[in-house]
């Protein structure tokens, strides 16, 4: 290898050195912020929510007692289908893709997350989602366990209680240090590299 692309590839090692250290310790940052934060606690006790996932719900959405019902927070994330209703003939589209951006795009990565280990390991223990997994593709689910996510989280935030739906795998994570449940959606982000 010539020296001028050693020298090249020993810079960019040492940048990706940099900003590994950089990305993790921010990370750590975050955790200890969502560890500290009851409401950011009681959303990671849901599959598919992890600190990074929980804290923008608590920081950036508005107070969940502002919705009515669950299906609110939902379109409000964009995340309900499109309606196209005339003359009592209810008509639904796709999803409106209208609302915060960057939290829905969080829903839809712990869904994936949460639909990639019940692909892996099974999912007795939620036959709905078994039942539109092997009717659709895996994107479809997503987006429609993302919906039941928004409208789990509104139920949550709500009441002032902690998670207890279905349990999705094997159990449902107690402990954000112990996950014996499937993985948080920054979790498998870090398995993938990416």
């Amino acid at each position: 290898m010539p020296p001028l692309a050693r020298e090249i590839c020993c810079e960019l090692l040492d940048q990706i050195a940099h900003l590994t250290g950089r990305i993790n310790a921010m990370k750590k940052k975050i955790d200890a912020i969502a560890r500290e934060a009851e409401t950011s606690r009681r959303l990671q006790k849901m599959p598919g929510v992890g600190p990074i996932s929980a804290l923008p719900v608590e920081t950036f959405a508005p107070p969940m007692e502002q919705f009515k019902r669950g299906r609110d927070p939902a379109a409000w994330l964009g995340l309900v289908p499109r309606q196209a209703s005339t003359g009592g003939k209810q008509k639904l589209g796709k999803t409106s893709k209208l609302g915060q951006r960057d939290i829905r795009r969080l829903r839809i990565t712990g869904a994936m997350a949460v639909i990639r280990w019940a692909l892996r390991h099974g999912s007795q223990k939620n036959p709905w989602l078994v039942r539109l997994l092997e009717r659709k593709p895996p994107m479809d689910p997503a987006s429609a366990l993302a919906n039941k996510m928004a409208r789990g989280i509104w139920a949550i935030l709500t009441r002032s209680e902690d998670y207890r739906g279905l349990e999705i795998g094997s159990a449902v994570c107690s402990d954000s240090a112990v996950r014996t449940g499937p993985p948080s959606c920054e979790e498998d982000m870090n398995r993938m590299g990416k």
